[in-house]
C-alpha cells in the first residue's frame, strides 16, 4: 500500500483537551499532524499523503477499566497496522486516573498484549507545562501557562481535590501499582546523565513499566533520542503526557530530521466568543470570574438559550457553564451528561449566531462535547496559550464545520485566558 504516508508517531489521547495538547507540540516541532475522533484506517490515511503524525481524541479518561479495554484493544491494533514508528497512549500530565476510572494501568495491560517489547516507557514530566518528575514523584504548577506556585501532586490545591480522580499519592510508581500488576521501575533523574547505550540497556533489561524522570526541558531531547533508539528495534509503544511529543520533536529537530518550525499566522480577534465550561477546577473558576468582570455574560447550560443567543447577536461574549466552577452539586454530574449538554447547546448557538470561535473548558467533558457538536477531526491553526492550541474543526453537517475551536483542560491558563481567546493574542 505505497500510497499510505510514513507515520512517525500516532497517539491515542484519553480526552480531547489532552489530545490537542499533544497535537500542538507535534505541529510546533514541524510535523504535519491531524487529530481524529476515531482511529483512522490505513485506507483513510491515503487521503492525507503528507501526513507525518496523527492523533485520536478518545474518551477513556472517564471510562471504567472494562470499557477502556473494550475500546483500546481494537484501537491499538488499528494504530499498529498503520505502521507508525511510535505509538503513544497520551495521558494527562497530572496523571488523572484511578483503579476504577481512567485506569492508566488497564491501558498498559491492554497494550502489553499487542506490543511485545521488553518494557514500556512512561514519561509524565512536561517541564514546558509546569510538570516535573523527580525520583518518581510528580510536581505540578498551579495553572499551565501561568506563573502559579508548584506543588507536589498530592498537595496540589486543585488535583488533590479533583471531583473524580483526586490525587492522594505523588509517587507515580505507587499510584500506578494500584492499577496494574506489572512491575514498575524508574529511570531516575541521575540516570539521565548516563550514555545512550547504558539507558537503552537498562530499559531492555527491565520488564513491565519504566517511569522516566525529567526536570528541565533541556533533558527531553536525550529522552527523545532514547525512545527513538528503542524504536529502531521494533515499533515502540509508550505512555505519558505530551512530554513524549516534546521529547521526540526536540530530538528530531536536533538531528535535522525535521524542517524549520512553521510560521503561524496571527489568528486575530473573534468577538463575540462562545465558551462552554464544564470544568470544576479553581483555575477555570478564576478565569470565568475574570471574564464576567470583563463583560462576558454567564448562563447555566439548563437555561433557555434565547438570552444567550440574544447576547451573542449583540456582540457580547458568552459563557455557558454547568455550575462546576461554583462547586455546586452540578459538578458531580457525570462527564458524559455535562459534556453532551454543553456540546448540543454550543451547536445550537453557533447555528443561530455569527460566532466563529468556540472554547471548551474541561478535560473530563471535552470529548463528549466535541462529539455532540459533530466534530470528527481538527487541525491546528495557531498557538495561543501553551498546551491549548487554536484549531479548525471538521464537522460535516454541523454548524461547527470550519469554525475555530479551542479545547482547554481545567488547569490551563492564567485568569485572562478567555479574554486572550477573544482577542486572539497574548
Amino acid at each position: 500500500m505505497s500510497n499510505v504516508p510514513a507515520i512517525r508517531l500516532a497517539f491515542y489521547g484519553d480526552d480531547f483537551t489532552g489530545s490537542t495538547d499533544a497535537l500542538e507540540f507535534l505541529c510546533r516541532a514541524g510535523l504535519k499532524t491531524r487529530l481524529f475522533l476515531d482511529p483512522p484506517a490505513r485506507e483513510q490515511l491515503k487521503s492525507y499523503p503528507d501526513l507525518q503524525a496523527y492523533g485520536v481524541a478518545g474518551l477513556t479518561r472517564s471510562m471504567s477499566p472494562e470499557a477502556m479495554e473494550t475500546t483500546l484493544h481494537p484501537a491499538f491494533l488499528q494504530m499498529k497496522a498503520t505502521g507508525a514508528r511510535h505509538i503513544h497512549y497520551k495521558v494527562c500530565s497530572t496523571f488523572d486516573s484511578s483503579p476504577t476510572i481512567g485506569s492508566i494501568g488497564r491501558a498498559i495491560d491492554t497494550a502489553s498484549k499487542i506490543f511485545h517489547q521488553p518494557s514500556i516507557p512512561l514519561l509524565v514530566a512536561a517541564p514546558a507545562l509546569g510538570r516535573y518528575c523527580v525520583f518518581g514523584n510528580l510536581f505540578a504548577r498551579m495553572g499551565i501557562g501561568s506563573a502559579g506556585e508548584i506543588f507536589r501532586l498530592d498537595r496540589h490545591p486543585s488535583m488533590s481535590k479533583h471531583p473524580v480522580t483526586p490525587a492522594d499519592e505523588s509517587d507515580l510508581r505507587l499510584h500506578l501499582a494500584k492499577q496494574t500488576k506489572l512491575p514498575i521501575r524508574l529511570l531516575s533523574i541521575l540516570q539521565l546523565e548516563q550514555s545512550l547505550s547504558e539507558k537503552k540497556n537498562y530499559l531492555q533489561q527491565q520488564s513491565g513499566v519504566v517511569l522516566i524522570d525529567a526536570l528541565y526541558t533541556s533533558q527531553l531531547s536525550g529522552v527523545g533520542e532514547l525512545l527513538d533508539e528503542l524504536a529502531n528495534d521494533e515499533q515502540l509503544f509508550s505512555v505519558g503526557s505530551s512530554g513524549i511529543e516534546m521529547a521526540l520533536g526536540q530530538h528530531w529537530r536536533a538531528t535535522g530530521a525535521l524542517p524549520e518550525s512553521p510560521q503561524w499566522n496571527d489568528p486575530g480577534a473573534a468577538s463575540p466568543l462562545l465558551v462552554l465550561a464544564g470544568s470544576c477546577s479553581p483555575v477555570t473558576a478564576a478565569q470565568i470570574n475574570r471574564a464576567e468582570k470583563a463583560g462576558f455574560a454567564l448562563f447555566h447550560v439548563n437555561e433557555n438559550t434565547d438570552a444567550a443567543c440574544h447576547a451573542l447577536n449583540n456582540g457580547q461574549s458568552v459563557i455557558i457553564h454547568t455550575g462546576g466552577h461554583e462547586r455546586t452539586n452540578a459538578a458531580l454530574i457525570p462527564a458524559e451528561q455535562t459534556g453532551a449538554a454543553l456540546g448540543y447547546t454550543g451547536r445550537e448557538l453557533v447555528a443561530k449566531t455569527a460566532v466563529k470561535r468556540i472554547v471548551v473548558a474541561g478535560g473530563d467533558t471535552s470529548s463528549y462535547a466535541a462529539r455532540a457538536m459533530g466534530i470528527v477531526a481538527v487541525e491546528m491553526i495557531a498557538p495561543l496559550v501553551m498546551g491549548a492550541p487554536l484549531c479548525r474543526a471538521t464537522a460535516p453537517g454541523s454548524s461547527l464545520d470550519g469554525k475555530e475551536v479551542n479545547f482547554k483542560g481545567g488547569q490551563v491558563g492564567d485568569e485572562n485566558y478567555f479574554i486572550i481567546l477573544e482577542k486572539g493574542k497574548l
